[in-house]
């Protein structure tokens, strides 16, 4: 596991003490996720990450904060076949990359689906944007959402009808009308890719209580770690 202190990091609006004691009593542990939702690994990373906190939510307290990345901001918005995408974009180490995350996600008790399309996630990112309007458990758990249907099901993450399906399934309101105006998140967006996206190489990447940073698809244990640490402070 890396931990390294993070130099000219800024969190957005969680400019707390590093561990500060929340209003229940407990260790406040803030964490900054920044990932795109057509990374499989970031997917890996989340349910990794949720097994973390289950284990150590009678110690901490937890904020998520989701931040966007765009792996490839040049993809079309009408979206691709996903499987001639990864063999056009990887070769014949597709197929190899497909039987890895087969193998993972079985582990995760989830079947890793490569049908249905692939493309610009632009408007996932201004819809986790707007869930965090409406609360950070929302936008945590409409990105649960929007990788189960990407990843497991063969939806496509640019498809107007699933992002909104899945909005409304974590009680997110008003979707429809938010993303109908493709200005609305965008300034947001582009704002939370400049000051997070361009101190990272790679996704999944994730910040503790701004000082602690790990990245790719970390083990639950390799976060318990990073809690621990992070509350001693």
């Amino acid at each position: 596991m890396r931990l390294s202190s993070l130099n000219n990091f800024q969190i957005s609006r969680l400019n707390l003490k590093s561990a500060m004691s929340s209003s229940s009593g407990k260790k406040l542990i803030q964490i900054d996720v920044t990932a795109d939702t057509v990374c499989p690994w970031c997917f890996v990373g989340k349910k990794n990450l949720d097994k973390a906190i289950a284990q150590s939510d009678t110690k901490y307290d937890f904020q998520i904060k989701w931040h966007p990345y765009m792996l490839n901001p040049t993809a079309p918005k009408e979206g691709v076949v996903k499987k001639d995408y990864y063999l056009n974009r990887f070769g014949p180490r597709s197929i190899q990359m497909e039987a890895r995350m087969t193998e993972m996600f079985k582990g995760l008790g989830m079947d890793y689906d490569t049908s249905g399309l692939t493309g610009n996630t632009l408007d996932s990112h201004r819809l986790i944007y707007f869930a965090g309007t409406q609360g950070l458990d929302k936008q945590h758990k409409l990105a649960e959402e929007l990788c189960l249907g990407y990843f497991t099901q063969g939806k496509y993450i640019g498809d107007r009808v699933f992002l909104v399906e899945a909005a409304k399934k974590v009680g997110v309101e008003g979707a429809a009308e938010f993303l109908e105006n493709p200005n609305n998140g965008l300034k947001e967006v582009n704002e939370d890719l400049k000051k997070h996206s361009a101190q990272i190489s790679g996704v999944p990447h994730y910040v503790i209580n701004g000082k602690y940073q790990l990245s790719g698809g970390q083990p639950p244990e390799n976060f318990l770690k990073t809690f621990k640490a992070a509350a001693s402070d």
